[in-house]
Parts: C-alpha cells; structure tokens; sequence
C-alpha cells in the first residue's frame, strides 16, 4: 500500500498541486533527469545557451542589469562561453540591499518575497519568481529519487527556521498530510522535546529524514542515550543540508538510524547547488547553476583549489543571481562520478568564511582545527567556538556531571598552540547554546576570519551543506 500511495503522490497530487501553484516542476524535473546523463561537454553547451539568454533578457527587462550593461560596455548577445562571465562584476549582499527594487524584472508576476536566515549577520531579502521555484524543487525531487525515495514517502523533517515554521497555516498542513510529511521544530533541543521527537520519529516511521545535521546527530544520540532503538525503522536516507555535515554526525545518524546520509548544498538566494549521489559524488545542479570558485582577490580558481563559491543562477530572470557571492568556501572536483552522470562535482565544501579563524600571526585556517580540540573531551555534551578578535577567542561548554574541570586547561593550551601563546583563550560553562536565529547550530564563529587563499585544509571530514532551497 505504501508504494501504491507514494506513485499516486508522486505521479498525481503533487503535478496537481505544482500545477495549481503555477510552477512547472514535473516538466522541469523530467528533463533534468535526462540531462544529468548528458557528457560533460553537452552540459556545458546548454549552460552557454542558457547563460546567453538571461543576460540578454535581464539586459534589456531588469533595470539594475540594464544600466550595468550599458555602464560596462557590456553586449550580452555577444556571450560565447562561461568565461565571459569573468567580464561582469560580483554581485553581494550589500549590492542587493541597495538596489532591491531595481533587480526586479519589469514584467514579473506573483514574485515571493524570500529572506535568508541572517546567521552570519543581517538577513537579506530578495525575491523569486515561479521559474525558479520550479527549477529549484525539480532539482530537489531528482536528487532525492537518486535515493529510491519519492514524494509520498513518509517523511520527517526537522527543522529550525521561522520561516517555515510560521507558514504552518491549514492549507499548508492539509498539502503535509497529503504528501506524508511531518514537520518538527529543531529549535528546542532538551531531554523532554528530545523524548517527543524520538517517539515522533517510531510513530511515523518516515522513509526518509530531513534537517540539520546537527539536529538529527543530537536525536540521534539521545536515542542512544535513553536505550531506544533507531534502526529497526525501515529509514532508507538521512537527507541533512544547511550546515556543515561532520564525519561523527554521519557516523552517528547512519549507526542510529540504520540509513545512508545524503548531504546537500544551496540556500534560499543561491539556490538548490549540489547534491550528494549514493556513489558519493556531491554532483552541482549544472543544469540550472554556474558555480565559479574565486580566491580573495576575485580570480577564478582551477579545480582542486579552496575558494569561495560564487553561483549564477540561470532560471532567475525575475530576480537576477548572477555573479553571486555566497560567502561559502569550496574545491571544485574535475573527476567523474562512478554513478555515470555528467554533472560536476564538488569536491569537498569547507564552510563559510566565518568557519575560518585568524591565527595571532595572520595565518588563516579552518575551524576543524579547534573543534577537534573540544569535540571529544569526556563529559563536554555541546559547545561553540567564537573567535572575538587576533586577541581573544572564547569557548562555550554544555557538560554533564562527569566533566572534570581538568579539561579547561587542555583546551586553552590546545587552542593556543593553533592560535599564538600570545591569545586569550577564555572557558565559559552554560546550561545550553542557543540556536542561530535560523535555528542552525554553528559549532564555529570568527568575527575576524577572511577568505581563505588555497591553504592546506584540516582532514576534511564530509561534504557540507550551508542552506535550504
């Protein structure tokens, strides 16, 4: 009955209810499930065409894009290849803030308005059309039946962020009901919300879970914690995605539940990015998604290279992402998958700038050096590494009654010897660690970190995801 009921979702209720919405997600998601067969040169080709297209239609519809075309020098008709891209200037955060009104194309209908979470400072509104929702859930849909799951598959998500959790309005709940999905906070994480998310998780007995690494690994281990068996659910995958996903989160989620872990990458304004096959190539949305790699200084960066991701997104005429900089730091992969698609892969996602910290002597790393410092110190049930100045880094600590404080001095030695004898290395015990105000968990926070040049990275543990298309 189960695989009768998720081929009638999948196959009629939700084409009816994209339908309805106007959005054209089952056309879409067909053709990327033939394309994504495609040989790396076709890819490429499509991605020219369609580049061409936006620039042209943005050039002469978007009132930011016109002028900066003309101010430029810039004939869009003219774009023969991806490095052409290179012509035009980044686009950010502060850039979209000050011309919000004039990004918008001048014939768009029913545009959403949409803001990011503001983790890492203040929340950016921007706006997106029915193209790109369209495009961005085809492109989710075909990753997820990578995995032999589909929509109507019983399903958990847990998540944190208001946005979705304040859309919770009858018709909303009525579409999740339909669909066989269950949405549950991910903001309050003690003993009595764990114990309900643990009995929510037998009750439904989902196909699949959704959430933040952080979270799930977190029920995960208070399972364990309360003798309660996770795997003998029928679980096939743990999707997990807007946060970085850490090697023991995988581990932990996958011995619990007795599921693979599928990790994905994207965010509101950038867009469904990549995802991971069960082959374990992180395989970028190619279709729809330029994605450069650039150092500090704005050059683009060979494959094999740290970097940040800059992405443009080419299903966004309504709203333009071109050239954006998501502040996210990556290395492009140049290998092919052994799944056979001709998509490109990532080859490992370090996290955003602000994951980096600064060491007294102007020597940038990523965070991992410190988390592995904290991570496995007996007793320590949850902590966050802020680093407040080259001068002074503090350490927050949730322990149980088995910490010893003992530990305190190995953390400020450990952290000293990454950062300079010379830093201030304050321990601050608390009952718990909030959240972000996008309910994700930041194990790493630098209010002085850059963006890295190619460095040698920590072990890098798995591929991460820094957002929620």
């Amino acid at each position: 009955m189960s695989g009768l009921y998720t081929r009638l979702t999948a196959g009629l209720l939700f084409p009816l209810h994209e339908r309805l919405k106007r959005h054209s997600t089952v056309a879409v998601r067909r053709q990327l499930e033939q394309s994504q067969w495609w040989p790396a040169e076709q890819l490429r080709e499509l991605q020219v065409q369609r580049l061409r297209a936006l620039l042209v239609e943005v050039g002469s519809q978007v009132p930011f894009y016109r002028d900066l075309f003309r101010e430029q020098g810039f004939d869009a008709s003219s774009v023969t290849s991806l490095a052409d891209l290179q012509r035009l200037p980044f686009l950010t955060k502060p850039v979209i803030r000050a011309h919000t009104d004039a990004m918008k194309h001048r014939q768009a209908e029913g545009l959403a308005r949409f803001n990011t979470g503001g983790s890492s400072g203040e929340p950016l509104i921007f706006f997106i059309g029915n193209e790109r929702v369209s495009h961005d859930v085809a492109a989710k849909w075909r990753a997820t039946r990578w995995w032999g799951v589909d929509i109507g598959d019983p399903e958990i998500v847990v998540w944190g962020s208001p946005i979705e959790l304040g859309a919770q309005d009858r018709v909303r709940a009525l579409r999740d009901k339909l669909l066989r999905t269950e949405l549950i906070p991910a903001f309050e994480m003690n003993d009595a919300s764990l114990d309900g998310f643990v009995a929510a998780i037998r009750r439904r007995r989902p196909r699949m879970l959704f959430g933040y690494p952080s979270a799930l690994s977190h029920i995960a281990r208070h399972a364990e914690k309360r003798g309660q068996r996770m795997d003998d659910l029928d679980i096939a995958v743990a999707f997990v995605t807007s946060e970085r996903l850490y090697d023991d989160q995988r581990q932990t989620i996958s011995r619990v539940f007795g599921c693979a872990v599928a990790n994905g990458y994207g965010g509101r304004d950038a867009g469904f990015i990549a995802h991971e096959c069960p082959h374990g190539g992180m395989h970028l949305t190619a279709e729809d998604v330029i994605v450069e790699i650039v150092d500090a200084e704005g050059r683009v960066l060979p494959p094999g290279q740290a970097g940040e991701i800059v992405v443009t997104h080419l299903a966004t005429k309504d709203f333009p992402f071109i050239r954006y900089r998501t502040g996210d730091v990556a290395v492009l992969d140049d290998r092919t998958c052994g799944c056979g698609r001709g998509l490109p892969l990532l080859k490992e996602i370090q996290g955003r700038t602000t994951d980096f910290v600064v060491a007294a002597d102007g020597t940038v790393m990523h965070g991992l050096a410190l988390v592995y410092i904290v991570r496995d110190l007996p007793g320590v049930r949850s902590f966050k590494i802020v680093q407040h100045s080259l001068e002074r880094t503090v350490v927050q600590l949730v322990v149980d009654g088995q910490c010893d404080r003992s530990i305190e001095p190995r953390i400020v030695q450990g952290f000293k010897r990454r950062l300079g004898a010379t830093v201030n290395v304050d321990v601050e015990y608390l009952a718990e660690i909030a959240p972000e105000r996008s309910g994700k968990y930041r194990y790493v926070v630098s209010q002085v970190a850059s963006l890295p040049t190619p460095i040698p990275a920590e072990p890098c543990c798995a591929l991460a995801g820094d957002g929620h298309a």
